[in-house]
């Protein structure tokens, strides 16, 4: 559970952090978006740090399920569209994709 809330908090720091870009640089929007968006990025990469794994590979792994997700939130929450079936079935595989990644049972050496 504590990794899933992580992953959730680090989706938000990192969609918000891009999101900051693209609004200066695609929605016109002021240079000092880029501030917020810059820690936003920092914040990010920390709570992504905190998730506990031996391995950094599968926890990016993972965790990119849960960022499409959150994605898809954003984008309805946001940005105000509504995601499409198309959107919610691909993200749908994706959790499905991360949550086996997670939880499958892994080989001890030995």
């Amino acid at each position: 559970m504590r990794s899933l809330l992580l992953q959730l908090l680090a989706a938000f720091f990192e969609i918000a952090g891009c999101f900051a870009f693209w609004a200066w640089l695609r929605l016109g929007k002021s240079v000092l978006w880029t501030l917020p968006g810059l820690l936003s990025l920092v914040l990010f990469a920390l709570v992504l740090t905190r998730i506990d794994s031996a391995a950094a590979g599968r926890v990016f792994a993972a965790y990119g399920g849960v960022y499409i997700a959150a994605s898809l939130v954003w984008l309805w929450a946001v940005e105000r569209q509504v995601p499409d079936r198309w959107d919610l079935t691909g993200a749908a595989i994706c959790l499905v994709g991360a949550a086996i990644i997670l939880l499958g049972p892994r080989a001890t050496a030995g």
